[in-house]
């Protein structure tokens, strides 16, 4: 009689009283997946839209720490007219680290800039020349003051670990253009990973074939990518040909194993991306025309501005999402937009790292063509008090942020909602995380109620059973 492994025991087992309660438990935990097949969890090639899309990518420039929308492109003059008093008529302030203060006006000043006369805070003197091409939102919320719950949901649209990313979202629903390079990659800052680390870009109860993969913008791009020296070309086929055979083998045998059905596929990923990652991520290739647009010719932009280089190389090579971090945990209140001590130098300090670098990104992409193709949004996770905090800080807003959406097609140099007269609260037309999400995944032609994940007995969306779009940024 043959010897059965622990693993084939269960399986056989599996059709009495035991396996119906495993089956269940596992179907809680949202291990029993919507695949069929060995191949099921492999992104593959490019998919259909639901229909006719605007975009084919996304850059996602995600400023981490929570940038203070009274301080960039929502001025409040009443700040200034009531410096120094309580915030009143709003109900109970909360504030996420005590000791409320009085309103403060912003330390910068602000001016009008192109045909739409946009107001913009004195630290983005070069973003703001680019505002006839973007649509600034002033009334987007959301719902926690805590920056890893807040960096959930603008990432994967819920407040709890557990959930796809939207950039998963998009690589299930659309599939690779380039089968030698990763739908969605992720690149964060040079002093680390954003708050909450890789749940903003895993994929919950999705297979993990979907995850984004994290290139490194100083160094080597990809750790562990290149085999071994001493490995030759035919060595590696080889290894590589009787892994799969063996993976194989496994999973026709247990085809409800997604997680092996990825490893499969990134197996074969990786492999390709040997020769193809390296180019596409590759600046010293440019001109030095094109390195000092992005900012590279300084200390203080370069980091950000290879991150920006990188992506638009990665979008013009059919990468779908891109999500840059700026501010990683490095030092806390110091290496992120989380300005609790002091308003002015925070953001000034991060302001000068990124304005130049993002002016060059959509610039460069309105030369070549690619912004009529991509979608770039600026965003952090929240906003910030119009109250003081230490005297000179703010402290976490989810009632209020702005963030601004530029290319596929969208109008630029249009105002979309307000908030307060202190910027406390979003007011005219607020503007939910799951609308965001709804609309970015329309501009990519899919239809957020049709885009469906079977998990736990249910069809799941990225944007649960809400979300409106933003008739400004999805009209025609």
């Amino acid at each position: 009689m043959p010897v059965r492994s622990r693993r084939q025991f269960l399986f056989d087992a599996g059709g009495g009283i035991g396996g119906l309660g495993l089956a269940a438990l596992l179907g809680q935990d949202g291990l029993l997946g919507a695949t069929t097949g060995v191949c099921a969890a492999s992104s593959g090639a490019a998919k259909a839209p639901h229909f006719a899309p605007r975009a084919k990518s996304v850059i996602s420039l995600f400023m981490s720490g929570g940038v203070s929308h009274i301080d960039t492109f929502d001025p409040k003059p009443a700040l200034n007219k009531y410096a120094g008093q309580p915030l009143q008529g709003k109900g109970d302030v909360i504030v996420r680290q005590g000791s409320p203060g009085p309103l403060m006006p912003s330390p910068f000043t602000f001016r009008k800039y192109g045909q739409s006369g946009m107001d913009v805070s004195e630290i983005f003197p070069k973003m703001a020349t680019m505002v006839d091409d973007f649509a600034l939102i002033r009334s987007v919320h959301c719902q926690s003051n805590d920056h890893v719950q807040a960096h959930y949901e603008l990432t994967t649209g819920m407040i709890r670990m557990g959930y796809p990313s939207v950039g998963s979202w998009v690589s299930y629903g659309l599939g690779s253009e380039n089968s030698n390079l990763p739908a969605f990659v992720v690149i964060y800052d040079m002093h680390g990973g954003p708050f909450g680390g890789p749940a903003n870009w895993g994929t919950g109860f999705m297979p993990a074939t979907y995850q984004g993969t994290v290139f490194r913008s100083q160094g080597v791009p990809i750790v562990d990518l290149r085999p071994p020296s001493s490995m030759t070309d035919t060595q590696q086929k080889d290894r590589l040909s009787l892994l799969e055979q063996l993976n194989t083998m496994d999973a026709r045998q247990y085809p409800a194993n997604s997680e092996l059905a990825a490893r499969i596929n990134s197996y074969e990923l990786a492999y390709r991306m040997q020769s193809c990652a390296p180019e596409a991520v590759d600046i010293s290739a440019e001109s030095d025309v094109v390195k000092k647009l992005y900012g590279l010719n300084d200390a203080r932009t370069e980091p950000f501005g290879r991150q920006c280089l990188m992506a638009r190389r990665l979008v013009e090579r059919g990468v779908r999402f891109v999500q840059l971090y700026h501010g990683g945990l490095g030092i806390q209140n110091v290496d992120t937009w989380d300005a609790h001590d002091n308003i002015d130098d925070n953001h000034r300090r991060h302001a000068a790292e990124v304005d130049g670098p993002i002016t060059g990104l959509l610039t460069d992409l309105k030369a070549s063509g690619l912004l009529d193709s991509t979608l770039v949004i600026w965003h952090g996770e929240f906003g910030r008090m119009p109250i003081s905090q230490r005297g000179v800080g703010r402290d976490h807003n989810p009632g209020a942020m702005s963030i601004w959406m530029a290319g596929a097609k969208i109008q630029g140099g249009q105002v979309i909602g307000s908030t307060d007269e202190f910027g406390y609260k979003a007011e005219d037309q607020p503007i939910a995380i799951h609308d965001l999400h709804a609309s970015i995944l329309h501009l990519l032609g899919l239809d957020h109620t049709k885009l469906t994940y079977r998990a736990n007995g249910r069809d799941m969306r990225l944007t649960d059973v809400y979300g409106n779009l933003i008739p400004q940024i999805t009209k025609a």
